[in-house]
């Protein structure tokens, strides 16, 4: 489910608005008034109040709350079903289903001692999804889709996106735009309504589609921004390609400043053609030893132009500068991310 290309061609098409954005109705200033209440009505007016709230909480359907607690992780389940008893019973089939998700990943990853087998891994996932966890949703969609049954994990990602699930709806929408013919249109759609929620792999996604012109206008101020979201996100791709626009003034105002940051940024989290670039950037700066480190990673990573200048800086560096340097290179590790 992913893209090999990071930054997209260049395009000639003009600049044009992008898809709407829900704009913020300011709210209503709470008056300064002050209303008092008489003490002897305090104790009574309370006792009303929390039976109404807790006959509120109780007489909530459990499809309804089912639906609405579809995409929670167990902690903020285990957290409402403490509300009142009706929420304890009505929860506990997506209870079940956190279960099923912690087996169907011991079988998919071969955790917990127990070996890797993707038909149980589904399996297990599959009566977390029958339970109404769009998490084991989006995990059998993964899996039919690795599978290469592709249309059975599309509508597990559809019956998850329509519960509100953030990764449902960025799955579904790449699937939208590998499929063929590719829908570009529900694809933006699917995966504005995943960015809008922060995730940041549709805030990317999203990203690449304003900056080509896919299923919406071209715009690359509007790609720029949610490079920008996906990469303070950790989104490392995304810290590369935000790195481009400061340094070619796509999106935002050329600013060299910014760029080595992004750059620097995307390298330290283990991007190989950001390695690279940053090692160049060392090397004609004369930063010799550090240049030789981050040249070293892009050359392990597959980056073979990097592993040519790292041999020149070499033999300009005494024999115990070169080991220092492939000392820091072997124990270096890369910063976490959400790739």
């Amino acid at each position: 489910m992913t893209t090999d290309r990071t930054w997209p061609h260049r395009s000639e098409t003009s600049h044009f608005s992008t898809i709407p954005f829900p704009v913020k109705i300011p709210s209503r200033k709470p008056s300064n008034r002050q209303f008092r209440t008489p003490s002897s009505m305090t104790s009574s007016s309370s006792s009303r109040r929390t039976d109404s709230h807790y006959r509120d909480f109780a007489a909530l359907p459990n499809d309804v709350l089912t639906k609405i607690a579809a995409n929670f992780s167990l902690p903020n389940l285990q957290t409402a079903s403490l509300v009142c008893k009706a929420w304890r019973d009505g929860l506990r089939p997506l209870r079940e289903a956190m279960l099923f998700l912690r087996w169907g990943k011991r079988f998919k990853h071969g955790r917990g001692g127990v070996k890797v087998s993707l038909e149980k891994a589904l399996d297990s996932f599959l009566k977390g999804a029958a339970r109404g966890s769009t998490l084991a949703m989006v995990d059998a969609g993964l899996v039919y889709w690795e599978m290469g049954k592709k249309e059975e994990g599309v509508a597990l990602y559809r019956r998850a996106a329509e519960l509100g699930d953030p990764a449902g709806q960025c799955n579904l929408g790449i699937s939208y735009l590998q499929a063929e013919p590719p829908n570009v249109k529900e694809a933006v759609k699917w995966l504005y309504q995943a960015s809008v929620a922060g995730y940041v792999r549709g805030q990317y996604q999203l990203a690449l589609c304003l900056h080509r012109g896919i299923g919406t206008d071209q715009n690359l101020s509007e790609a720029a921004k949610w490079y920008l979201r996906a990469a303070g996100g950790g989104y490392v791709r995304a810290m590369y390609n935000v790195s481009l626009c400061y340094s070619l003034g796509k999106g935002f105002m050329q600013n060299h400043r910014q760029s080595r940051k992004w750059m620097k940024l995307a390298a330290d989290h283990g991007h190989n053609k950001a390695q690279f670039e940053h090692g160049l950037t060392l090397f004609s700066e004369g930063q010799m030893m550090k240049a030789v480190v981050y040249l070293e990673l892009a050359g392990r990573g597959g980056e073979t132009g990097a592993v040519h200048v790292k041999n020149v800086i070499l033999q300009q560096l005494s024999p115990s500068s070169r080991e220092r340097a492939l000392t820091l290179a072997d124990n270096w590790r890369a910063l976490p991310s959400s790739r």
